[in-house]
């Protein structure tokens, strides 16, 4: 009895078969007799033998697995709760239609790297721009798509928030609270920003903020902005900047929940009272930012129903049905204790 896992070369020759006849009996059994598959499968079970799964799907052209392809890597993503509100959407069409869902950050700093090592039916694209080369790749290699937080791509089906109406509603509502000194905490756009300008949603949050500030005769110069990474201890960092100034902001509007907690960190730390002194809002409505305090008023986008949507539509293209249109959802303010009229 051969040592170690029984390959299909064990069961071959146990059975007094070629290799081909093995795979024929798992995968083809019709190319061969009844007798002569009945004897390969009784020289499996006395062997242990198993074939490979992956294997086997990878050969019919299909895996039962799609990629969610991560802008970051994994321990950064990881940091953010708004991944796992968005993972818990489209898990939850998984589980209904028998798929499973495969994590896929970059490989060496590179996503165009990691898409040839993903065994997966298809992607959802979190937060790449339309014209970035993955996407190029995605395309040339046929493989099915949907496109999550970015811009529109013509003929590929896309999901996104109204970010450029939920960002101008809050901005609004501190400016009508009295409120003329901002700060935004802004999500960090990477590299290439001069060249190629703001792209995605943070290019439609920054324009509604830039909306509402028209509207009461301010511009952007008026309003400081630290670009930091999305994670609590960042917008600790930039807050803590942020107010070194004699002129400190009476509001920090961060652009999500997380940068908001960390915005609220370090005004506590710095015994400066919130909303009484200073007021803070976010974006998003992660669940902690109801249990938070003081409450988080932000901005709610639906993050669960994004994730939903996103696997529904790339399964949809996986097995060749109609295509889902562009689409949009909405946001909504939600005031909570926050914030206040300025000092």
């Amino acid at each position: 009895m051969p040592s170690g896992r029984a390959t299909s070369s064990d069961v071959a020759a146990a059975a007094g078969v070629s290799r081909s006849a093995v795979s024929f009996a798992f995968n083809n059994p019709q190319r061969i007799s009844v007798a002569t598959r009945e004897r390969i499968l009784a020289a499996a079970e006395s062997l242990g033998y198993a074939p490979s799964t992956l294997g086997r799907m990878l050969q019919a052209g299909t895996t039962n697995s799609i990629g969610v392809l991560l802008p970051q890597r994994l321990a950064r993503i990881l940091e953010n709760p708004y991944y796992a509100r968005f993972l818990m959407g489209a898990g939850q069409v998984c589980d209904r239609e028998g798929y499973t869902l495969l994590l896929t950050p970059p490989l060496q700093d590179s996503v165009l790297k990691a898409i040839p090592y993903a065994a997966v039916d298809g992607f959802i694209v979190c937060g790449l721009e339309a014209d970035r080369g993955e996407v190029a790749e995605l395309t040339r290699r046929g493989i099915p798509f949907v496109l999550i937080d970015s811009d529109r791509l013509e003929g590929a089906p896309s999901v996104e928030v109204d970010d450029r109406g939920g960002a101008r509603e809050v901005t609004r509502y501190l400016l009508e609270l009295g409120h003329r000194r901002l700060a935004v905490l802004s999500l960090d756009p990477g590299t290439g920003v001069p060249e190629r300008g703001y792209r995605g949603p943070l290019a439609r949050r920054l324009a509604g903020i830039t909306d509402a500030l028209t509207d009461f005769g301010l511009t952007m110069a008026d309003v400081r902005m630290a670009e930091v990474p999305v994670t609590r201890s960042e917008g600790y960092r930039a807050t803590r900047e942020l107010m070194s100034g004699d002129q400190h902001p009476t509001a920090v509007l961060a652009l999500s929940d997380v940068l908001a907690y960390g915005a609220v960190d370090a005004l506590q730390e710095l015994a400066i009272k919130v909303p009484e002194t200073v007021s803070v809002t976010g974006f998003d409505d992660l669940e902690e930012s109801s249990w938070f305090r003081p409450r988080l008023t932000t901005v709610r986008q639906p993050i669960v129903t994004k994730g939903r949507m996103a696997a529904d539509f790339l399964i949809s293209a996986i097995r060749g049905e109609a295509q889902h249109p562009h689409q949009t959802l909405g946001t909504s303010l939600i005031v909570r204790e926050s914030t206040a009229k300025p000092a």
